[in-house]
């Protein structure tokens, strides 16, 4: 049976957007249908639509394979609403002509300002602390209570990742009177900041180590129990990338054994977590994936994934391809509306 004729793109959301996020999206199209799965498959698919969808906005976390792919022939884009797209296969999209785009700088700001948020909370025992008055154990003053505590004064801050997140944490740690070096593909020559063409060296050098990266295959837990090491036992670890740059199991045993000082964790290798070797770890802060959640950060990502629907139903290049796609995005053959 052929889709029915639309004259509004149908919309398939799999992820769990405000109000008004999807007032705005249904401005745009018709959502049609919501997947709950944070790993969606064919299955979950809303019965009788997968023949009109036209579009998708999720998140790279969730993704798509080339089997949801193959499920919905009418499908041209996949809107990220985020930075990260790992979960999604570009090799697919772009063998099925469909485009797929994200967020891009968005959340930048956003997402620095709880990193710097969670190192404090790290290395200054915020959490620790709060717990222990509530629990009653406040009961004299006592003097490193929790260990010695450095302070962010006077040390080095690495940063694995100097995209525009990395820039915007850098930016951030300016009035804490720190060092800061970055590790990157390629060295940048617009920033002066020292440069570790490896994560390992840059651990060896920084106390704290910051992980900025748009996590793809390439970079999966690209902090190992080498890394962890090479941090040392002062050392504190931020992750407000994506979880799987994180090698969790190796981040426990380094917590437990006092490989590392701290941590502070805002993505996962899973999402929701659902384990349990993080949860009894009183050196690891701990948040929910919401770098990203401020009321400003959710508009502009509001805004970016409308004006890519817009460009894309309208016949025009979408506005922020993924970085391996652009090149297609802005070509006479880039995807168009089915």
């Amino acid at each position: 049976m052929a889709a029915p004729v639309r004259s509004r793109p149908a919309l398939l959301t799999g992820f769990h957007f405000t109000k008004p996020t999807l007032a705005a999206f249904s401005e745009r199209g018709d959502i049609v249908g919501h997947m709950d799965s944070p790993t969606p498959t064919v299955a979950d698919i809303p019965p009788g639509v997968a023949r009109a969808v036209q579009a998708i906005v999720s998140t790279g976390s969730v993704g798509i394979s080339d089997a949801m792919m193959a499920a919905l022939p009418r499908l041209s884009l996949f809107c990220c609403y985020g930075t990260g797209y790992e979960r999604v296969d570009l090799e697919a999209a772009r063998r099925r002509g469909i485009m797929v785009t994200h967020g891009a700088d968005a959340n930048a700001p956003d997402v620095a300002e709880l990193a710097v948020g969670i190192l404090l909370a790290s290395t200054r025992r915020l959490v620790r602390a709060d717990k222990m008055i509530r629990r009653g154990e406040w009961k004299q003053r006592i003097p490193n209570r929790f260990g010695p505590i450095a302070g962010l004064s006077g040390g080095k801050v690495g940063i694995l990742g100097l995209g525009a997140i990395g820039l915007e944490v850098a930016r951030r740690l300016k009035g804490f009177d720190v060092e800061v070096a970055y590790c990157n593909r390629n060295r940048r020559s617009d920033v002066d900041f020292r440069y570790f063409s490896n994560v390992v060296a840059l651990a060896t050098w920084c106390d704290y180590l910051i992980v900025c990266l748009r996590s793809d295959a390439s970079n999966r837990h690209i902090i190992n129990a080498e890394v962890l090491k090479a941090l040392g036992p002062r050392g504190h670890l931020v992750n407000i990338s994506r979880g799987w740059a994180v090698d969790e199991a190796a981040l426990a045993d380094a917590l437990r054994n006092d490989v590392i000082e701290g941590a502070a964790l805002d993505v996962f290798d899973e999402e929701p977590y659902t384990g349990t070797e993080l949860l009894e770890i009183d050196k690891l802060v701990m948040t929910p994936h919401f770098g990203g959640g401020t009321e400003h950060a959710q508009r502009r990502m509001t805004d970016l994934v409308c004006r890519n629907l817009d460009n894309h139903f309208s016949g025009r290049p979408v506005v922020s391809p993924v970085p391996e796609l652009r090149e297609w995005a802005n070509s006479p053959d880039a995807p168009r509306p089915r």
